[in-house]
């Protein structure tokens, strides 16, 4: 799995993101390098050599190299949590899983996003000496995408395994109680991602200039889900409230 996955803010599929391993640098900014990858936005607002994304294994660090604008580094999931980046502050370490880089142009305020999927997390306290043991699938239970990944599942946990998949439509409908703000676009996006955490790899029924349909992209993540007990019948709480709303 990459280290790191920079999505542009107007990304149309995941061709357009850029994948780093650690150690591996990405410079951002309004004039595009002759060499080298190279996140272009095409704003007079934004410095021609804005900053630089180093992926740094389970996090990346962020260096603002803009003369006068301070950048801020949004958790989308961490109720209004950011973090600041002054003009001038190199390597700035980022921590969230899921991170929003909001850039200040004139009047505009222009954003891409950063994915961390690698994140892991302690199965049980214990000791640690010598290397851990890496985790195949780092799923974190308080994350919106296992909620998302729950309410795929629903139907066959509750003992339907023939049941077809739920819509995008339905699942804002199983999601809302808890999550109001949600949409069909940000269960798209969940969805997504869940591909990436969990490295399903690229289905043959892709759609012309597009990646893998939605409901096949859904099919493989239940399946993967179920058959490795990812998801359990215990994690139907999480639809109910009873174990309190996901982050």
């Amino acid at each position: 799995m990459h280290s790191i996955i920079v999505v542009p803010m107007e990304s149309a599929c995941p061709d357009d993101h850029f994948h780093l391993d650690p150690g591996d640098a990405l410079r951002f900014g309004r004039t595009a390098r002759p060499r080298g990858p190279h996140l272009t936005i095409a704003h007079e607002g934004v410095s021609r050599e804005a900053g630089e994304i180093t992926a740094a294994g389970a996090y990346w660090r962020l260096s603002n190299l803009s003369g006068a604008q301070t950048y801020v580094v949004e958790n989308p999931e961490g109720a209004g949590e950011h973090i600041k980046v002054p003009p001038g502050r190199l390597d700035a370490p980022v921590p969230f899983e899921f991170s929003r880089v909001v850039l200040p142009a004139g009047s505009d305020l222009l954003s891409f996003d950063v994915w961390a999927p690698r994140h892991d997390y302690l199965d049980r306290p214990g000791p640690r000496a010598g290397a851990p043991t890496a985790s195949a699938f780092p799923l974190d239970r308080g994350k919106r995408y296992f909620q998302v990944l729950v309410a795929l599942c629903a139907s066959r946990l509750r003992g339907e395994p023939h049941a077809a998949l739920p819509t995008a439509e339905e699942l804002v409908e199983r999601l809302r109680p808890f999550w109001p703000s949600v949409s069909p676009a940000s269960v798209a996006w969940n969805i997504d991602y869940l591909a990436v955490k969990l490295r399903l790899k690229p289905a043959p029924d892709s759609v012309p200039g597009g990646g893998p349909r939605l409901n096949g992209k859904k099919e493989r993540l239940v399946s993967l889900a179920l058959r490795f007990d990812l998801v359990r019948e215990d994690d139907l709480t999480l639809l109910t409230g009873k174990s309190g709303a996901a982050r």
